[in-house]
């Protein structure tokens, strides 16, 4: 089927995402806790958008909307933008000095912020999918806690989690790097916890935690080889295919 974007006309598959298109069309549409590898999170709504439907116009949250018919949408209209400004500023007073809520707010014009109050040392904008990557990896070592103003993602009581395996799945997708996780000397850093890392048997690099190491092997068995950093396992596999066309 074909929908309009921004005046564009643009091919689109029954259920695909509205985001999905747009981007496929090289139309931007800004995004913080969108991720290809857990997608559908739509929770800081910066993706929102007008879409037309004959004599209806409604707001939608693009991630998540799949077209099912002709449409035609506006990815930056006057009361989009509105919309999107307030949203920025919400963000802004929860992450003030984050660079990626600081490039929003150049991208849309906003001054410093002054009607709300602002935690300077705050990055999280409380979007839930480092929270997630641990739950698919079968993990369920950090969530959010409390409520109100004093929500805030962590490991129970703030304690080191016996759980957790380092695997660093959490800071990979977070979208404002608020995750500190800190590599040095061979030892991993993250939620009051240190682990020890492994070296790459190819190339000798740190690449995993030991604990991280153990956990793959258990899930999906010792054939599968995790002492090659992700790197070093594209190559050997590149070689191997290579080998089997020589033959």
């Amino acid at each position: 089927m074909e929908i309009i974007i921004d005046g564009k006309k643009c091919e689109a598959q029954y259920g695909e995402y509205l985001l999905d298109i747009a981007r496929k069309n090289g139309i931007h549409i800004p995004t913080l806790c969108h991720s290809d590898a857990l997608p559908g999170q739509a929770t800081c709504r910066l993706c929102i958008v007008e879409v037309v439907e004959g004599s209806r116009r409604r707001v939608v949250t693009s991630c998540v909307f799949p077209v099912t018919r002709e449409v035609e949408v506006f990815t930056n209209s006057e009361k989009i933008r509105r919309m999107r400004k307030n949203i920025i500023r919400l963000l802004s007073a929860r992450a003030p000095k984050n660079e990626f809520i600081q490039k929003l707010r150049e991208e849309y014009g906003l001054l410093q912020e002054t009607r709300f109050a602002v935690d300077e040392k705050e990055n999280c904008i409380l979007c839930g999918l480092c929270v997630r990557a641990c739950e698919e990896m079968g993990i369920f070592a950090i969530s959010t806690v409390n409520r109100g103003i004093e929500k805030k993602v962590s490991t129970p009581f703030d304690e080191a989690s016996d759980v957790c395996i380092g695997c660093g799945a959490c800071a990979f997708v977070c979208p404002t790097r608020a995750i500190n996780i800190m590599d040095e000397n061979g030892v991993r850093h993250l939620w009051n916890k240190e682990f020890q890392l492994v070296k790459c048997q190819k190339c000798g690099e740190y690449f995993t935690t030991r604990e991280h190491q153990e956990y793959m092997k258990q899930k999906f068995g010792e054939d599968n080889n995790y002492t090659l950093c992700e790197k070093c396992r594209k190559k050997a596999a590149g070689e191997k295919m290579a080998e089997c066309y020589r033959i």
